[in-house]
């Protein structure tokens, strides 16, 4: 079983960067692939960015790329994502998950955090 929860959410202007942060609880944190989705108003829930358990694999949504980078600390059970230039169209609420195996489908991941808003202004 593992418990995620995000933080570092918040209101930015369009160009600006946050750094959202996920702390799991649990055991074994270094075999799960770690995942960040988002969800806007009105529109499904979409990947963001994976990477897998030892951090040699990493994949990003194409609105993202270049833009965000993953990132964790196994020794602190974190993952984060760093998000630069952000833009109005990232406003959404921003998902953590832990799965077993390093793809962008969202059945792959077992265990979802609640959510944090990141709201970008224009």
């Amino acid at each position: 079983q593992v418990q995620l929860v995000e933080s570092g959410g918040g209101l930015v202007q369009a160009g600006g960067s946050l750094r959202l942060s996920c702390a799991a609880s649990g055991r074994a944190f270094s075999t799960y692939t770690m995942g960040w989705f988002r969800q806007a108003p009105g529109k499904e829930r979409e990947f963001v960015a994976f990477i897998s358990g030892r951090g040699g694999n990493t994949a990003y949504a194409d609105s993202v790329k270049g833009r965000f980078t993953i990132s964790r600390d196994n020794a602190k059970n974190m993952v984060y994502l760093q998000m630069n230039s952000l833009k109005a169209e990232d406003t959404a609420v921003y998902y953590c998950a832990a799965g077993g195996i390093a793809r962008t489908a969202m059945r792959h991941y077992d265990y979802w955090g609640q959510g944090t808003q990141v709201t970008v202004s224009s």
